[in-house]
């Protein structure tokens, strides 16, 4: 387990000097041979001198720049990842958050498929709903702010009516990671690494966390979690983004088609907190497992629906390793995004609390279900359920976590 660990960082440090000139070397190398080749060993090039080709462009790049100050005056850089097929991704060490998502559509017009600000201090002001953070040290809701581990109770602060949620009053979502930019194997992106102290938001054991973004040619941002700790403690993160795949302010979400591969959800209480029972959607407004308009039973008489509030629930996903959990397609754009993770669970949420209270990029009004998000994690409040998947990691066995964001395009027929 150590070994994998050293890898894992090994393989997140990006470019270094020394692999940087050991490449170099085998690119001189090779092009020597093949000029040897050509003139046959003569030291004389061919008669026929054709033009060397051009020098392939990187598959993907990481730049970085300014983007404002924390309110301690420490500055804060936003990075800009970009590939070559027409995706770019920006993101900030302020809640490592998922600052942009520009895709094309099927004409190829790229637009911005997630909601956020154009302004750094927006975020800090404007107190958004966790617009595209990194959610922990435990995503999703923990019932009255308690839970029991090794016989001792630990009491978390409650920011979510009478629950905790998403980490607490200072969750990741509200620190400054420490950013490291990469490049390597035509791919490019940002690690982000924190430490959480024993005690913060009430939870036990220092947590170093790293999340890692990572942009591929084939239009998927990639992100992996990584976390160690010195003492038991519950850990479940997840990326925050809200989606709105015909562009961010672009109206609401409903017309969107989503496939879920989860036969199970959990249902809620009126506090959004599980009953501990694991459901079948059949039969249900919670069957997604065909696509299905956002829209369709949003509005059903269900009493998991909270009379017409929307989803906001988990769902009991069907794979093992690295499956298939979603995919979520905007018939008038064409753009699509297949979701894939190791995580058990699914958070669907339709963007219910937004209520037109807050302008985001470009003077868009965000207003209710503008957007939804797909919250890869472990159930909600799985420290008070042992039939849930376990959430506790224990010195020596790290937190480990992948989840890919696949952005496509679909015909006008598939995407309905």
């Amino acid at each position: 387990m150590l070994a994998r660990a050293r890898h894992l960082l090994n393989d997140y440090a990006g470019y270094s000097t020394r692999n940087h000139m050991m490449r170099r070397h085998r690119t001189l190398t090779v092009a020597a041979c093949v000029w040897l080749n050509l003139t046959g060993c003569t030291g004389q090039a061919p008669a026929d001198r054709s033009p060397a080709p051009a020098r392939p462009s990187k598959a993907a790049h990481v730049s970085r720049a300014p983007f404002g100050k924390i309110p301690d005056g420490t500055s804060v850089e936003i990075f800009t990842i970009t590939s070559t097929a027409g995706m770019e991704v920006r993101t900030m060490p302020y809640g490592a958050i998922v600052v942009s998502v520009r895709v094309p559509d099927r004409s190829g017009r790229v637009a911005d498929v997630s909601l956020g600000f154009d302004n750094f201090d927006d975020y800090i002001v404007k107190k958004p709903p966790y617009f595209g953070v990194v959610a922990g040290r435990y995503a999703n809701r923990i019932a009255k702010g308690r839970f029991t581990l090794d016989g001792k109770t630990y009491r978390l602060a409650t920011n979510d009516g009478p629950n905790h949620l998403h980490g607490g009053v200072m969750g990741f979502d509200k620190l400054l990671w420490h950013a490291e930019p990469f490049e390597r194997d035509g791919t490019a992106g940002v690690v982000y690494t924190l430490t959480s102290h024993d005690g913060d938001e009430g939870y036990p054991g220092t947590v170093t966390a790293t999340v890692t973004y990572t942009v591929s040619v084939s239009n998927a941002l990639t992100v992996d979690y990584y976390g160690t700790t010195d003492r038991a403690t519950p850990v479940n993160l997840t990326q925050h983004t809200y989606f709105n795949l015909a562009g961010e302010g672009a109206g609401d979400i409903l017309g969107h088609m989503l496939t879920i591969d989860a036969d199970r959800f959990t249902p809620v209480d009126n506090t959004l907190i599980p009953t501990g029972t694991l459901a079948p959607v059949e039969h249900t407004a919670f069957d997604f497992r065909s696509p299905t308009a956002i829209g369709a039973r949003i509005e059903a008489d269900d009493v998991q629906l909270h009379r017409g509030a929307g989803y906001d629930h988990n769902f009991v996903l069907n794979g093992t390793g690295l499956h298939h959990a979603a995919r979520l397609a905007d018939p008038v754009s064409g753009r699509t995004l297949d979701v894939s993770t190791t995580e058990p669970g699914l958070q669907f949420y339709t963007g219910n609390f937004l209520d037109s209270t807050i302008t985001g990029k470009a003077g868009h009004v965000y207003a209710r279900r503008g957007a939804l998000c797909l919250e890869t994690q472990h159930f909600p409040d799985s420290p008070n359920h042992p039939n849930f998947p376990s959430t506790i990691v224990r010195p020596g066995t790290p937190y480990t976590s992948r989840t890919v964001f696949a952005f496509g395009i679909a015909d006008p027929i598939s995407a309905r």
